[in-house]
C-alpha cells in the first residue's frame, strides 16, 4: 500500500510554517505572505476601498501559494491561532482539485517551532480510534 504523503501547516494571516511528515521525520519551510502594504501604510491619501481590494489579492496570492504546495499532499493538517486556517479550507473544498486530499481543520496556540512539529507528529501518528472496538 503506498504511504499517505503527509503534511502540517501552522498559519497565521501573515506566516505559514510548512511541515511534511516523512518516515517520521519533519522537514520545515516557511512561507510569509507579502504584506499588502510594503510603504508607508499610514498614506492618508490612500482610498479605503484601494486598500481592501490590495489586502484580498494579498490574501488570495497567499493561499494560492499554500494551495499549489497542498496538492501535492493525501493527508493535510492545517492549524493555528487565527480564521486563517479556516478561510483556507473554504478556498480549498470549492476546488475540485483538491477533493481526495483529507485535509483537517484544528484549532492551535501560538507555538514555537518544535511545538508545532511536536503537534503534527502527534496528530498523524495517533493510533486510529474506531468506535466500538477497545
Amino acid at each position: 500500500m503506498k504511504q499517505a504523503k503527509q503534511l502540517g501547516i501552522w498559519m497565521d494571516h501573515s506566516t505559514a510554517n510548512i511541515m511534511e511528515l516523512s518516515d517520521g521525520i519533519v522537514i520545515s519551510k516557511t512561507l510569509d505572505s507579502t504584506p499588502a502594504f510594503p510603504e508607508q501604510i499610514e498614506n492618508l491619501r490612500m482610498d479605503e476601498s484601494l486598500m481592501h481590494n490590495k489586502e484580498q489579492n494579498q490574501v488570495s496570492d497567499y493561499y494560492k501559494k499554500l494551495s499549489y504546495v497542498i496538492n501535492d499532499y493525501s493527508e493535510v493538517l492545517l492549524f493555528g491561532p487565527t480564521e486563517a486556517k479556516t478561510e483556507l479550507f473554504n478556498s480549498l473544498k470549492s476546488n475540485r482539485r483538491f477533493e481526495r486530499v483529507k485535509i483537517t481543520v484544528q484549532s492551535a496556540d501560538n507555538m514555537t517551532n518544535n511545538q508545532q512539529q511536536a503537534y503534527v507528529k502527534d496528530f498523524f501518528n495517533a493510533p486510529l480510534k474506531i468506535k466500538g472496538v477497545k
